[in-house]
């Protein structure tokens, strides 16, 4: 699995880019090959993080760029600025037994 997180410093309302980029996200997600899930979270002060999970990184790659062109065209007025990314293999993975 490879995972890619954008972690967003100074939004002005997390929930609203979150509810906006639902629909447009997650569609460009779930038409993209080896997409496994995705999560946003709201890290409070105006920081905001998406975490993306793909089978691989080529998957990961192709799918962030098409989601950081949406965000750059349909989010433009919140002003987002330019996210830290960090991405990479996973190299644990511990899922609940239940």
């Amino acid at each position: 699995m490879f995972i890619v997180i954008r972690k967003y410093t100074r939004i002005r309302s997390v929930a609203d880019a979150a509810r906006r980029a639902k629909s447009g996200v997650g569609q460009i997600l779930r038409d993209s090959r080896g997409f496994k899930s995705y999560y946003v979270l709201d890290g409070g002060g105006g920081v905001g993080v998406a975490v993306m999970v793909f089978e691989d990184r080529e998957s990961a790659n192709a799918a962030n760029g098409k989601v950081m062109e949406f965000v750059q065209a349909s989010l433009h007025d919140l002003d987002l600025g330019d996210p830290e990314i960090i991405a990479g293999e996973v190299l644990v993975n511990i899922e609940s037994a239940a």
